[in-house]
C-alpha cells in the first residue's frame, strides 16, 4: 500500500516514522524538508499529501506539524479526507474503527519514539468497522460533506 507522509519541518522522528511504515511493507512518498533544509508552509505540504489520498494516488496519509492541529484542520477541508489527530494508540484505534480515518495526523512536538511505534501499530492493524451503526455514522459524514461542498 502506498502511504504519503508530510511534515512542515524536519525532525529526527520522521526518519523513524518512514522506517516503521516501510518495515510494515508499505511504499512511502514524502513531502517536506530533509534534514538541514528550511521548514516549509504546513498548509502546502499537507495539501500535497492529502490530495494524493483524495485522488487515489496514495491509499492513506500521515501528516505532521508542530502541534498536529494545523495539518489536521487543513486536511479535513479536502473532500473525502477524514484526518484524525492521534496522540496515543487508543485514539488511533478509535479513529480507524469509528471514524474510518484515512489520514493520521501527528504532533512533532509531543511524539516520542515508543509512542510513535504504538500509534503506527494501532493505525495499521485496526480495520474500519463494518457494523450497521458505524456505517450509518460514516454515511452521515459523507452526506454532511456533500451538503457543504461547493457545487
Amino acid at each position: 500500500m502506498k502511504i504519503v507522509i508530510s511534515s512542515d519541518e524536519y525532525a529526527p522522528i520522521l526518519d523513524l516514522l518512514i522506517e516503521e511504515v516501510k518495515r510494515r511493507g508499505h511504499e512511502v512518498r514524502y513531502h517536506g524538508p530533509a534534514q538541514g533544509e528550511n521548514s516549509v508552509d504546513w498548509t502546502t505540504v499537507t495539501l500535497k499529501a492529502v490530495e494524493e489520498v483524495q485522488k487515489g494516488e496514495a491509499a492513506e496519509g500521515i501528516i505532521l506539524c508542530w502541534t498536529g492541529t494545523g495539518c489536521t484542520i487543513i486536511a479535513n477541508k479536502v473532500p473525502g479526507i477524514r484526518a484524525a489527530l492521534c496522540a496515543d494508540a487508543e485514539t488511533a484505534k478509535g479513529a480507524r474503527i469509528w471514524n474510518h480515518a484515512n489520514v493520521l495526523a501527528l504532533s512533532l512536538r509531543t511524539l516520542a519514539p515508543a509512542i510513535l511505534k504504538e500509534i503506527i501499530t494501532a493505525w495499521f492493524e485496526t480495520p474500519y468497522s463494518t457494523d450497521s451503526w458505524n456505517l450509518l455514522q460514516i454515511q452521515r459524514v459523507h452526506e454532511a460533506e456533500a451538503a457543504t461542498s461547493p457545487r
